[in-house]
């Protein structure tokens, strides 16, 4: 199957029957993401216990890349460690925007599909966003936006 036609498949599968969706209850950490370009506005909440992710949800108004970034993301780092979330953050990142060299080793499995996210510039913050907030939220920070690039940056050098 074409790169294209599978990254459209995963796409509209998450978008159509996300998972995680919801409100959590017994959430102990949660951040609001906001992307002003596009209107997403994104809704985290975990379970964080030990350093671990043990449960996690989102909710909130999104466009179809958004929601099935957050599907997919909320999935992948569920039960994951905070400093492995953490890694899986900045690679998810650096494949958003180009810097990541797929072929190289690393630890984003299916998330890969989002590589041709890159040659789709006004569409990278709509997909990096959900991971942004999830940032915020592993931090302690109440909200991230798509804006604030280098506020996310400055916080992530403090923890």
């Amino acid at each position: 199957m074409h790169t294209n036609s599978l990254y459209q498949e995963v796409i509209l599968d998450h978008n159509r029957k996300p998972r995680n969706y919801g409100k959590l209850d017994h959430a102990n950490h949660h951040a609001v993401g906001h992307n002003p370009l596009c209107g997403d506005r994104l809704d985290i909440s975990l379970q964080l216990d030990n350093d671990q992710i043990n449960n996690i949800a989102f909710q909130g108004e999104s466009c179809a890349i958004c929601k099935a970034s957050a599907s997919m993301m909320t999935t992948a780092v569920k039960g994951k460690s905070r400093a492995d979330a953490e890694t899986l953050i900045h690679e998810f990142r650096e494949l958003a925007t180009g810097k990541l060299d797929i072929n190289q080793p690393n630890h984003l499995g299916r998330l890969t599909v989002f590589s041709g996210i890159r040659d789709l510039p006004t569409r990278v913050k709509c997909a990096i966003l959900p991971w942004h907030t999830l940032h915020a939220a592993l931090n302690s920070l109440t909200s991230a936006s798509t804006e604030a690039d280098d506020s996310v940056q400055s916080a992530s050098n403090h923890s």
